[in-house]
C-alpha cells in the first residue's frame, strides 16, 4: 500500500479530472450557469470529502481482498458528486442571506463575480448535477452495483436535506438571529448536533459513500459510520480554531469572520484549549472505531490525522 501523501496526490489528479469531464458545459447547458460552477468546483480545495470516499472504498477493498482499483474506480464517480454537493453548499453559504462572505478557497466569492441570482442558481445546478452523477455512473446492467448506488444516492440525499445539510444550516442562521423570531441560543451538545448536521453529515456520507460501493457489510458499515462521526465533529472543532487563531491567506476564506458576526462556535464556548483538547478526544474515539471495524491497516487513520493537524 503506497503512502498517504501518495495516495491522496493520485486522488485528487482523479478527483480533478473527473470533476473537469462531469461538469456540464455549453450548448448543453446556458454559457453563464456552465461558468459559474465551473468557477467554484475547479477553484481547487482540500478534495476531503471525495478523499474519503475514495479512501473507505480502498480502505474496505482491502479488508474484504478483492481488487482496490476496481472499487475505487467504482466509487469515484460518488467522490465527485459529494464534491459537487460540497460546493454547492460553500457556494449557498457565502451568499449575503447566509454568512455574507467575499472570499472561497482564496479567490472572490460567486456572487461577488457573477451575482447573487446566478450564484443561487449554479449551488442549485450542481446539486442536482450530483444526483444526477451518482445515477448514471458507473453505467452498468449489474444488479449488485445498481443496488449500491441506488443506497448511495439514498445516503447522500439524506445527509444533504433538511435533517443533514440543510437543517444545520437553518440551525445557524437562526442562531446567528438570521431566522424568523428569537435568536436561538446554542449550549455545549445543541452546537454539536448543529455540526453534526451541518458539517458532519457529509463526511458521514462520504465515507458510507465509498464503502457502500465498496461492498462494505452493515458490521463494517456501522463502525465506520461511528468513526466518520468522530472524524466530523473533530473536523468542526479545528476548523473554529482555524478561525481564530488562522491567517485569511492561508485559510483561503476570511478568518476571523465567526468570532466578528458573534455565531456560536466551540472555542466561543469553551476556550482554545478545551475545543483542542475535544478534537484530539474525538481523533481518539475516531481510532477506536476504525479498530473495531478491521480497517486500521488503511488510510483512514491517516485522514484523521490530517484534520486535526491541518492549517487551513
Amino acid at each position: 500500500m503506497v503512502g498517504f501523501d501518495a495516495f491522496a496526490r493520485d486522488c485528487r489528479a482523479a478527483i480533478e479530472q473527473t470533476l473537469d469531464r462531469v461538469l456540464p458545459r455549453a450548448p448543453h447547458c446556458p454559457p453563464v450557469v456552465a461558468e459559474a460552477m465551473r468557477y467554484s468546483v475547479m477553484a481547487g480545495g482540500k478534495r476531503l470529502r471525495p478523499i474519503l470516499v475514495l479512501a473507505a472504498a480502498d480502505a474496505v477493498a482491502r479488508a474484504r481482498g478483492e481488487a482496490v482499483a476496481d472499487a475505487v474506480a467504482r466509487a469515484l464517480p460518488a467522490a465527485c458528486a459529494l464534491e459537487l454537493i460540497h460546493t454547492y453548499s460553500l457556494i449557498h453559504d457565502d451568499l449575503p442571506a447566509m454568512d455574507d462572505d467575499d472570499l472561497r478557497r482564496g479567490r472572490p466569492t460567486l456572487h461577488t463575480v457573477v451575482g447573487e441570482g446566478q450564484a443561487i442558481l449554479a449551488g442549485d445546478g450542481l446539486q442536482a448535477e450530483a444526483f444526477h452523477l451518482i445515477v448514471r455512473e458507473p453505467h452498468t446492467d449489474d444488479p449488485a452495483i445498481i443496488t449500491r448506488k441506488l443506497r448511495v444516492l439514498d445516503v447522500v440525499t439524506g445527509a444533504a436535506g433538511p435533517a443533514g445539510m440543510v437543517g444545520g444550516q437553518a440551525i445557524d442562521l437562526q442562531a446567528a438571529g438570521k431566522g424568523t423570531g428569537a435568536v436561538t441560543t446554542l449550549d455545549g451538545p445543541s452546537l454539536a448536533d448543529m455540526h453534526a448536521r451541518k458539517t458532519g453529515a457529509l463526511i458521514r456520507a462520504s465515507a458510507a459513500a465509498g464503502a457502500i460501493m465498496a461492498g462494505a457489510d452493515e458490521a463494517m458499515l456501522a463502525q465506520l459510520d461511528r468513526w466518520a462521526a468522530e472524524v466530523g465533529l473533530a473536523f468542526q472543532i479545528v476548523d473554529d480554531i482555524l478561525d481564530v487563531e488562522g491567517a485569511s491567506e492561508a485559510l483561503g476564506k476570511t478568518a476571523g469572520k465567526d468570532a466578528a458576526d458573534g455565531k456560536p462556535s466551540f472555542p466561543a464556548l469553551y476556550g482554545l484549549e478545551t475545543s483542542k483538547r475535544m478534537a484530539a478526544e474525538a481523533t481518539t474515539r475516531a481510532d477506536a472505531a476504525l479498530a473495531a471495524a478491521g480497517l486500521r491497516a488503511s488510510h483512514l487513520d491517516a485522514i484523521a490525522q490530517w484534520i486535526v493537524r491541518r492549517s487551513s
